[in-house]
C-alpha cells in the first residue's frame, strides 16, 4: 500500500513579483565585473536572479498551504484571502531584494531566504512526520540536496548552493562539468584558507594577517601562479610579440605621430586580411586581400582607415584619419554577402567558386593590414612593417589540434574555406601561444605542490577528482582555474576575432553561438596587458572566485540525463537543451581540444575522449541523425525519457 506525501503548495505555483525577476535578470546582461559568465564562456546561461527566484519559490510554501490543505474545495472567506495576500506580500519583498545583483553576497538578505525556505522545510516534515519514510524524507534539521541534470552553465546549480542547498550539477558535456566544478565543488572544499604563495607566505612571516573569507585565499594564489605563468611564457616567447617602432616615413604621412618619433610602443593587435592569388593573369601573382572593410575606428573625433596604394606591381597599406572615410574603406575590397569580393589590383569580382577553390587547396594566405600600439592617450593606427609581417615566420608550433569541425554550415563556416579542423583557426604564432601556456600549466602543478610543502600545507595524497582536500588536490584545484584561463585565451586569440571599430578593441571569437568565417581578423598581443592576455583573463575570472560562498558543499560530474541517478530524493530544477537552437556539444569542442591537453592528468575520465560526447546529447540535429524527423524524434524521445526519470526519483 503506498503512502501519499502531504505536499504544501508552493509559492511558484501561485504567484511571482515577476517584474521585479524580469528587470533584474535583464540587468544582468550589462554586468561583467564579478559574474560567474566570465569564469568561462557558456552559451545560453540562464540569470542569476532568475535561477534564484525560481528555486526560493518553489522551496517556499505559499500562505495558503495550510488552509487549503485542511479545507479542500472550499471557497476562502474574504479576511483569509487579504491574510494570504500579505503574506505573499511578505516574500515577494524577500526576491525583491534576493534577486537585485548588488545583494548577489549580501548574506543578510541570503540568510533572510533561507530562513524562510527552511521554515517551509520544517512545515513539510511536520506534515509528513507519520509516513513510513520519514526518517529518510523528511528530517527537519536537514534540507533535500538538489540537483541539476541539465547544468550547463552551472547557474542553477550556484543559486541553489547560494541558498543553503547541497548542490549538485551534472552535464553530459565534460566543458560544462569542468565549468561547474569550478563554482560549485571546488570553492568550498578550500574555503576559508590562506594563500600558500610565496608572496604570501613572506607577508605572513613578518606578522601579516589573513582576514579572507570563502574562497579569497584560493583565488590568491591563482592569481600568483597566474602572473608567474605569464612571466615565465614571456621568457620563452615573448620575442614572438615585439614593440613597434613610429618611424620617419610613418611620421612624414601623419605628421600628428611626430611626438612618437623613435618610440618603441607595445602592441596592442595586428589587423590581417586574408588573400588569394588575383584571378587576373596580368596580377595572379599577386596576394590580393580580402577584407569586408578598411574602417579601424569610428570612435568620435579618432576615425581612422586603412588606405590601399595600388601600383603597377602590387600595392601597399597606408593609415589615413579624419571623418572622410569613403566607400571603399566601408566595404573594403568586399561586393557582396558571403565570399564574393573585388580584386584589388584589377577591381575585377572574385567569383565565390574561385576562393572555394583556392582555400581548399591551401592557397589563402594572410597580409598585414595594419597596427594597433598603445599610445599616450589611447590606441593609435601604425601602417604595417616588413618586420612584423615577417616576425610570424619564426612561430613555429609543434602541435595543433587535428580535431575535425562538423560538416554543418549552420553553425560552422570555416570548413567551407579550407578550414577543417580546430587547429587552422589559429595563426602559427596564436598556437605557440596557447602551447606554451598550456604546458606551463602541469610546470605550475608542480611548483603548487613544492610551495604547499614549505607552507606545512597537510597533504592527504588524494587527488582533486577522488576528494583529497590536502596539497595534491589543492595544486590541482589551481591548475584547473589557470587551464580555463588558457581555454578563455583561446576564444581571444584565433583568427576568427575582429576587431570593434566602435571600441578600438579585439572581441572574442564567440560573437554569438557559431563560428561563421571572418575575413579580416584580429591578432591581439598575449602579453599587451588587454584582450588577447590571459592574465587580464585569469584576474576578471577571480573577482569571481572572490565572492563565492565557502559553504555548503558541492559536486560536479559528467552523466547521461536519460541515465543519472543522483537526482534520487533531492530537489530538481532546470533548463534543459530546447531542440537545435545551440549545438553544445560541437561548439564546446573548440574549448575541449585546450582543456584536455591541459588537464587529462588532472581528470583522465572527464577527458578520456578525443572530443565532447555527442551520441547521447538531446539535441535535434539533422546532420547527425539524418534527416529533421529523425533528429526531432531522437530529441522528443530522450527528453521524454529524461523527464521520465527525473519525475520518478525526484524528492516527493
Amino acid at each position: 500500500m503506498s503512502h501519499p506525501v502531504k505536499t504544501p503548495k508552493k509559492l511558484i505555483e501561485v504567484a511571482l513579483p515577476l517584474d521585479a525577476i524580469n528587470f533584474a535578470s535583464a540587468r544582468e546582461k550589462s554586468i561583467r565585473h564579478g559574474h560567474p559568465s566570465t569564469l568561462h564562456l557558456w552559451w545560453a546561461r540562464r540569470p542569476l536572479a532568475t535561477a534564484r527566484a525560481v528555486i526560493f519559490s518553489q522551496m517556499v510554501n505559499d500562505p495558503s498551504w495550510k488552509w487549503e490543505l485542511e479545507n479542500p474545495g472550499e471557497i476562502p472567506p474574504s479576511n483569509i484571502k487579504a491574510s494570504w495576500a500579505a503574506g505573499r506580500k511578505r516574500l515577494f519583498a524577500i526576491i525583491e531584494d534576493l534577486v537585485k545583483w548588488e545583494n548577489t553576497t549580501n548574506e543578510e538578505v541570503l540568510e533572510k531566504a533561507r530562513t524562510e525556505i527552511r521554515k517551509s522545510w520544517r512545515e513539510t516534515c511536520e506534515l509528513n512526520k507519520d509516513h513510513p519514510r520519514a526518517a529518510e524524507l523528511f528530517n527537519p534539521d536537514k534540507l533535500p540536496a538538489f540537483h541539476d541534470p541539465f547544468a550547463g552553465g552551472g547557474a542553477i546549480p550556484l543559486e541553489a548552493q547560494r541558498l543553503g542547498l547541497e548542490a549538485h550539477a551534472s552535464d553530459l558535456n565534460p566543458v560544462a562539468v569542468l565549468i561547474n566544478k569550478a563554482m560549485i565543488e571546488i570553492p568550498p572544499r578550500f574555503a576559508d584558507r590562506p594563500p600558500i604563495n610565496p608572496k604570501a607566505q613572506a607577508e605572513f612571516a613578518k606578522g601579516a594577517k589573513w582576514h579572507g573569507k570563502g574562497a579569497a585565499g584560493l583565488a590568491e594564489d591563482v592569481r600568483f601562479y597566474g602572473q608567474w605563468m605569464r612571466d615565465e611564457a614571456q621568457k620563452r616567447i615573448g620575442h614572438l610579440y615585439p614593440r613597434v617602432e613610429v618611424t620617419a616615413e610613418m611620421v612624414a604621412e601623419r605628421p600628428e605621430l611626430k611626438t612618437y618619433l623613435g618610440k618603441k610602443l607595445t602592441v596592442i593587435a595586428w589587423l590581417w586580411a586574408r588573400t588569394v592569388k588575383s584571378p587576373n593573369p596580368a596580377f595572379d601573382h599577386i596576394d590580393v586581400p580580402l577584407a569586408a572593410n578598411f574602417v579601424l575606428s569610428t570612435k568620435e573625433g579618432k576615425d581612422t582607415y586603412v588606405h590601399p596604394i595600388v601600383g603597377a606591381g602590387g600595392y601597399r597599406f597606408t593609415i589615413r584619419t579624419g571623418k572622410k572615410v569613403g566607400e571603399v574603406a566601408k566595404h573594403g575590397t568586399k561586393l557582396s554577402r558571403g565570399a564574393n569580393f573585388r580584386c584589388l589590383m584589377s577591381d575585377t569580382p572574385i567569383a565565390a567558386e574561385y576562393i572555394y577553390s583556392e582555400a581548399n587547396a591551401g592557397r589563402m594566405g594572410a597580409k598585414l593590414m595594419a597596427i594597433v600600439a598603445e599610445g599616450d592617450r589611447g590606441r593609435i593606427y601604425l601602417p604595417p612593417t616588413l618586420e612584423h609581417e615577417q616576425i610570424i615566420t619564426k612561430a613555429l608550433p609543434t602541435w595543433q589540434p587535428d580535431l575535425a569541425m562538423p560538416d554543418n554550415p549552420r553553425w560552422f563556416s570555416p570548413p567551407l574555406y579550407g578550414l577543417k579542423t580546430y587547429g587552422d583557426l589559429f595563426t602559427p604564432r596564436q598556437l605557440v601561444a596557447l602551447n606554451t601556456f598550456s604546458d606551463l600549466v602541469g610546470d605550475a602543478l608542480e611548483r603548487v605542490k613544492t610551495d604547499c610543502n614549505i607552507a606545512t600545507y597537510p597533504d592527504d595524497i588524494r587527488s582533486l577528482r577522488n576528494g583529497g582536500k590536502g596539497a595534491t588536490a589543492y595544486a590541482e584545484a589551481i591548475t584547473t582555474y589557470l587551464a580555463l584561463s588558457i581555454s578563455k585565451m583561446s576564444d581571444a586569440q584565433s583568427s576568427l576575432c575582429r576587431w570593434k571599430t566602435t571600441m578600438d578593441q579585439s572581441i572574442a571569437t564567440f560573437g554569438r553561438q557559431a563560428l561563421p568565417m571572418v575575413w579580416d581578423y584580429s591578432e591581439a598581443n598575449a602579453f599587451g596587458e588587454m584582450a588577447g592576455d590571459p592574465y587580464v583573463s585569469l584576474k576578471n575570472m577571480m573577482r569571481v572566485l572572490d565572492q563565492l560562498i565557502g559553504s555548503p558543499a558541492g559536486t560536479a560530474f559528467q552523466s547521461d540525463a536519460q541515465s543519472q541517478t543522483q537526482s534520487t530524493s533531492s530537489v530538481v530544477s532546470t533548463d534543459p537543451p530546447y531542440y537545435d537552437n545551440i549545438g553544445y556539444a560541437d561548439l564546446s569542442d573548440y574549448f575541449y581540444v585546450w582543456l584536455r591537453r591541459s588537464l587529462r592528468a588532472v581528470y583522465p575520465e572527464l577527458f578520456s575522449t578525443i572530443a565532447v560526447p555527442k551520441a547521447e546529447e538531446l539535441v535535434a540535429t539533422p546532420y547527425r541523425h539524418g534527416s529533421k524527423e529523425k533528429a526531432e524524434s531522437f530529441f522528443l524521445d530522450g527528453m521524454t525519457s529524461a523527464m521520465h526519470r527525473l519525475a520518478e526519483q525526484a524528492h516527493p
